[in-house]
């Protein structure tokens, strides 16, 4: 399934009840991702949780900046959802968090997670998540370098790169 928006945002996607989906200052939680993706029908709950590293094609990173236009980034994200459900039918819940703001090394600024009755669809819903959310929703992410200079990264550049 590739990376393409079916919605042309002319009539919004409004999420279902049992999905979650954030844009948040605050530190974001595997354990809450979880728990918000489980549900009794489900075999399986993938959870993909991206995180600051400390370098970047070998140079020195310190943190990381991220922004988002969050109206359009939400709609991304339900995009997402219905785009997972109508092709992984039986996905019972979908959780899309992301972090804006300064974060430190090591601290979560991405979580999804996809509750499904077998694992294998679990595993390819999230993966189509992620990829999909990097490539189009718009959030932006600002290197900051260990020599003090920062650098604007375009987050849908990444999936060329392997970021």
């Amino acid at each position: 399934m590739s990376s393409v928006l079916t919605n042309t945002f002319a009539s919004p996607i409004k999420p279902r009840a049992e999905d979650c989906f954030a844009i948040t200052f605050a530190p974001l939680s595997i354990e809450s991702a979880y728990e918000q993706a489980d549900d009794p029908a489900n075999g399986a709950v993938v959870v993909m949780s991206g995180m600051v590293r400390n370098k970047t094609n070998g140079k020195p990173v310190v943190s990381l900046e991220y922004q988002a236009y969050e109206p359009m980034a939400l709609q991304v994200f339900y995009q997402i959802a219905a785009d997972i459900r109508s092709h992984w039918s039986n996905v019972n819940r979908v959780t899309i968090h992301h972090r804006i703001g300064r974060l430190q090394i090591g601290e979560i600024s991405v979580l999804v997670a996809i509750g499904c009755p077998h694992r294998k669809e679990a595993f390819e819903a999230c993966q189509y998540a992620i990829d999909t959310l990097k490539h189009n929703a718009p959030i932006w992410k600002k290197e900051h370098w260990a020599d003090g200079s920062s650098t604007w990264v375009s987050i849908g550049a990444c999936e060329a790169q392997s970021c």
